[in-house]
């Protein structure tokens, strides 16, 4: 048994298809194929369905699985031991980010995190919140930076930053003359949000303590931000974004931000990882670089 046939097993289990595991990992499907065979023959037991689309586990596959993974953060945490020893901040780090959070925060650190630390390869994925705790628990993800309060308790979160909510509203809109929203008074009949699944979403929907009307002038829901935006602009909708998303609107629409009026009306911005994780200086220097590059009205 081999460390690169548990990285195999592994991503076969990840992906549920030899073809999508193979290209994770480079390597043919073939060479990637016989190196399961061989642990399989190895053991003498099968460990993966493959008549079932996707591929599954059996049920001796699904033991074998749960006891690769820890051996596997084992063997990677000796190569971490080693490198804190030797002052060495170096390895893969597998990033995934939220998309109300990725297209704001990540031009401010990773520049400045790759030339910090050039001997870190920095993977980073877009991904919601769900997918993250998944590839988290998983250990395909080493940590994520996502909205604070929406990981269970395999997960462990560190708050690094308030992120303030603000209403972008139409001109149109009645509420475009007051430089301050009570929630109370938002007509959820003109208040676009990103579909399900978002959890910036789910937030917005418990500040405003309401559910959807039934029928909105504009039933309409989209997956970014600046989208919503952009609708806003032609109807007389309003929507909430994120502090970090208020620089990148035109000086010429920051009319339309207004402040909400309650004191909750914001998010914690926060850095994920499995309560079992072991790239602890990697995640220490993706925590400084974060921190050093968040505006300051955001600190």
């Amino acid at each position: 048994m081999t460390i690169v046939q548990i990285e195999y097993l592994l991503a076969v289990a990840n992906c549920g298809s030899f073809s999508l595991a193979s290209e994770r990992c480079f390597v043919t499907q073939p060479s990637l194929s016989m190196q399961i065979k061989n642990l399989e023959e190895e053991l003498g037991v099968i460990l993966l369905d493959r008549s079932k689309k996707p591929v599954i586990p059996t049920e001796v596959g699904a033991v074998v699985i749960k006891n690769a993974r820890e051996a596997l953060k084992a063997y990677n945490y000796i190569k971490e031991s080693v490198n804190e020893l030797k002052g060495e901040v170096s390895g893969t780090l597998r990033l995934g980010v939220i998309p109300s959070i990725a297209p704001y925060l990540l031009h401010r650190f990773i520049p400045g995190f790759l030339k910090k630390y050039p001997k870190i390869e920095l993977e980073v994925r877009e991904m919601k919140t769900a997918d993250i705790i998944v590839n988290l628990n998983r250990d395909t993800l080493d940590a994520a930076i996502l909205a604070g309060g929406m990981c269970p308790d395999s997960i462990i979160e560190e708050d690094l930053f308030n992120d303030r909510f603000f209403a972008y509203v139409s001109q149109s809109n009645p509420l475009y003359e007051r430089s301050n929203i009570r929630i109370e008074d938002i007509d959820m009949k003109q208040l676009l949000l990103l579909s399900d699944g978002h959890c910036l979403r789910d937030q917005i929907l418990e500040i405003c303590q309401l559910r959807r009307a039934a029928n909105p002038s504009c039933n309409f829901e989209s997956g970014s931000l600046d989208t919503l935006m952009r609708i806003v602009d032609c109807t007389s909708g309003m929507t909430i974004i994120p502090e970090m998303a208020v620089e990148f609107i035109p000086r010429d629409r920051r009319s339309q931000l207004k402040t909400l009026a309650k004191g909750a009306a914001s998010r914690k911005i926060a850095i994920a990882v499995r309560r079992t994780y072991v790239k602890r200086s990697l995640v220490a220097a993706l925590k400084e670089s974060v921190l050093e590059a968040a505006p300051i009205s955001l600190n």
